[in-house]
């Protein structure tokens, strides 16, 4: 089984990338490849509880390959990690058949809890370089998050997202109107001037009762502490 799916990696390095010449050349200088075939043994150690000699082959693979997988992350059929200096995907992340990641994505969580907190990433998704997909959500099928985005929503398939926080773009090959982005980005600074009030509230509710209790002390007239009300 393992044999077939090292087989199914390198043929998709061979279909996607134009720069490959052939199997045995994708088999023996392809860290991504190189990449992929420790995971599974890794993989498969931590599957039998072997907790220790799992996290011991991927650091061995970390250091050859500068490409870290976490032995608990379930990888796909056909994934191409294209470059792959810098990749970093999480113990809980889960990744679908057919992906292509380049080289420094995260595929992280934001959370300190145990558990599911990475990412699951349906088939035939493209993560561009330097992108970032944080927190324990779904990426559909065939969606294609562009270079260096943060991703920290769920997104369906077919879509587009592009940007810091990453929004789609297009859905289904079709672009989404600039009014809908318009409208997320405005919601977005409506909840940041939202809590900016209520922030400047709190301060003024200090304010007023250090005033009430200076004029108390100092003998101010109520009509002071009221006009500052």
């Amino acid at each position: 089984m393992i044999i077939k799916d090292i087989w199914l990696d390198v043929k998709a390095v061979q279909e996607r990338d134009p720069a490959a010449r052939s199997a045995l050349e994708v088999l023996l200088l392809y860290q991504g490849v190189h990449a992929m075939i420790w995971h599974r043994f890794a993989h498969w150690f931590y599957k039998h509880k072997m907790f220790f000699l799992a996290r011991l082959i991927s650091q061995i693979a970390r250091f050859f390959t500068l490409i870290e997988i976490h032995p608990g992350a379930q990888m796909g059929h056909g994934i191409l990690i294209d470059h792959g200096c810098g990749v970093v995907i999480g113990e809980t992340t889960v990744v679908g058949d057919n992906c292509t990641i380049y080289q420094g994505v995260t595929l992280g969580g934001v959370g300190l809890n145990k558990g599911k907190r990475h990412p699951t990433l349906g088939s035939n998704v493209t993560v561009g370089a330097g992108a970032k997909i944080l927190g324990a959500f779904e990426v559909g099928d065939n969606c294609t998050i562009a270079a260096n985005a943060v991703l920290l929503k769920p997104l369906e398939s077919d879509t587009t997202a592009v940007g810091i926080p990453a929004r789609p773009v297009k859905v289904g090959g079709v672009p989404v109107p600039k009014k809908q982005i318009a409208a997320a980005v405005t919601m977005e600074q409506y909840q940041q001037m939202e809590e900016r009030v209520l922030m400047l509230e709190q301060e003024l509710e200090g304010l007023r009762g250090q005033l009430k209790e200076a004029g108390g002390h100092t003998g101010l007239s109520a009509d002071v502490t009221k006009n500052v009300e």
